[in-house]
């Protein structure tokens, strides 16, 4: 209806346009009219003449040759005046010899006159001019006058054909109206504006109180929409709507996922430290809506069911084995082999004895430190040998101990995943600093990894192990590498000699240059409860990391 009223409106209005200019120049074209048939009557010769040779009668020659004139142009009338402005010729005989109504100076001083003027005839369009003899002389004026009705009639007589116009215009308008509301509604679901109005809002209200993350592309790859924990989660601005997902994100895996270049539901993503669940869902316009779920500490939790549960399995073989030492243990001293039982607790004991003094002597980061002694013992219990490499040396000068344990217990995790049941099974760990930057290598024995998937190694979602039960793999190595370039380092895989896999990392600017605050620490040559004490500092400085240091 709104439409069709401004259709109306605009009808009405071209036409009231076009017949104010139209009824001007009905005016102008009547005068002129006029004008033309007052010169061609003073441009009789004879006239003149018998302005003087006559008197101005109803039979005279001038008003004979008036009348003659009136009734062959149809005008109203044909005035002759002389100078005095008395009339010789008249359509009403008993005014001839009167003088005129109106003002004849222009005239009878030389000038032509149009105008629309009130006479004894009533309203008329009027031309007058000068009546001359041969010698050029004024001696009267001619007045025609056209009816102001005519011009009138002339007027109305093209209002219809106007209004047929207008009408067809309207009609045109209203279809082309019906046709835009028609397709407006098909667009619109046939929702009223209020109701689209109360979905809007509805939908801003839902897409930042909902805590998934909420992306919305159109079919160039532009960010459309987006919630506010979509710019959590992705490290977006609101300034980034607009643009394409490659000028927004990073190149890799979770650009690759929100474009649609990886196909499947569940996703896998590493956006920073965060591990993000994506699904994509084409729409009909050639875009997509993608969601984004947090598992970070999902898979955090996850990680530490499965060392939970590998740590109860080693506890459960170390029970067993430490029942058959008892038991040997009480068979010599039944025996009498008093030196034999001291001598057999003595080996016993000084493995993990040794294992944590080699370490503390060169790690003096307690978090660091806790986790290797940890993961030897767990590598000793699944049959792999941990050592420590020569090479290691790490000040107790770290600016972000969690991150370098992160590091190194994931990648002596996946070194062990890859040597366990293998014969002889070895893996060497080494952390170094190297001024201000910690390189962490952790090499084994294991299968190795192929050239041409060394590549594809750090990426999410990329393992070649069977998935927990908390979910899937592929996490830990994706994790490191996106560790290493916060701090602008790199994660890189290569050929151990003699086969297996040797894992680089470099993380820059990991130590602080200032001195670390004195510490009390066990003596060197002390006994197992070194490991105890260093674990208990540890726990104290840093109970937050505690349980991914234990880890």
């Amino acid at each position: 209806m709104v439409q069709l009223a401004i259709a109306a409106g605009v009808t009405a209005l071209a036409t009231g346009l076009f017949l104010a200019p139209l009824s001007a120049q009905l005016d102008d074209q009547a005068m002129r009219r006029a004008l033309a048939i007052a010169q061609t009557t003073a441009a009789e010769t004879h006239l003149d003449d018998a302005l003087e040779s006559s008197r101005p009668t109803r039979h005279g020659p001038v008003q004979n040759e008036a009348e003659r004139i009136r009734a062959a142009t149809g005008a109203e009338y044909v005035v002759i005046m002389d100078k005095r402005g008395v009339r010789w010729s008249h359509t009403d005989p008993d005014e001839i010899g009167r003088h005129v109504s109106t003002d004849p100076s222009a005239a009878l001083s030389g000038q032509d006159v149009m105008q629309i003027d009130e006479g004894t005839l009533g309203r008329s369009a009027r031309g007058k001019v000068p009546l001359r003899d041969e010698d050029g002389k004024v001696v009267g004026a001619v007045s025609v006058g056209i009816a102001y009705e005519s011009v009138q009639e002339r007027l109305l007589s093209t209002v219809p054909q106007l209004l047929a116009y207008a009408g067809g215009t309207l009609a045109v308008g209203a279809l082309a109206a019906y046709l835009v509301s028609r397709r407006l509604q098909r667009r619109t679901h046939d929702l009223a504006f209020s109701d689209i109005s109360a979905l809007l809002a509805e939908r801003e209200a839902m897409l930042h109180g909902i805590r998934e993350g909420f992306l919305a592309l159109d079919k160039h790859g532009r960010i459309r929409l987006m919630n506010d924990e979509a710019q959590r989660l992705l490290d977006l601005r609101a300034e980034d709507t607009g643009r394409s997902l490659e000028a927004a994100l990073p190149p890799g895996r979770t650009t690759d996922v929100l474009a649609g270049r990886v196909s499947g539901a569940d996703l896998l993503a590493v956006s920073g430290q965060r591990v993000l669940v994506a699904n994509r869902m084409p729409t009909d316009d050639g875009g997509a809506v993608v969601t984004l779920r947090d598992r970070t500490e999902l898979e955090r939790l996850g990680r530490e069911l499965d060392g939970t549960r590998g740590l109860i399995d080693a506890l459960r073989a170390q029970d067993h084995e430490h029942a058959n030492r008892l038991h040997t243990l009480l068979g010599l001293l039944e025996l009498g082999l008093h030196e034999e039982a001291v001598e057999f607790v003595t080996q016993a004991v000084g493995v993990h004895r040794v294992t944590a003094e080699q370490v503390t002597e060169r790690v003096h980061d307690p978090l660091l430190a806790a986790l290797l002694v940890g993961k030897a013992t767990v590598a000793t219990e699944r049959g792999v040998s941990l050592s420590v490499s020569p090479d290691t040396h790490l000040p107790d000068r770290l600016v972000d101990p969690p991150s370098l344990v992160t590091i190194l217990g994931n990648l002596v995790d996946n070194a062990l995943d890859a040597t366990s049941g293998e014969r002889d099974a070895q893996l060497e760990a080494e952390i170094r600093a190297d001024g201000r930057t910690a390189v962490v290598r952790v090499s084994d024995n294991g299968p190795g990894v192929p050239e041409e998937r060394r590549a594809e190694i750090f990426t999410e979602g990329w393992t070649t192990k069977e998935p927990p039960a908390h979910g899937q793999r592929g996490i830990g190595l994706a994790l490191v590498r996106r560790l290493a370039e916060r701090y602008g380092g790199s994660a890189e895989v290569g050929e151990r000699p003699g086969g297996g896999a040797v894992f680089t990392v470099t993380v820059p600017d990991a130590l602080s240059e200032e001195l670390p605050e004195p510490r009390e620490t066990a003596p060197q040559n002390a006994t197992r409860d070194t490991h105890a004490t260093r674990w208990a500092v540890a726990r104290s400085r840093r109970p937050e990391d505690a349980t991914e240091a234990g880890r």
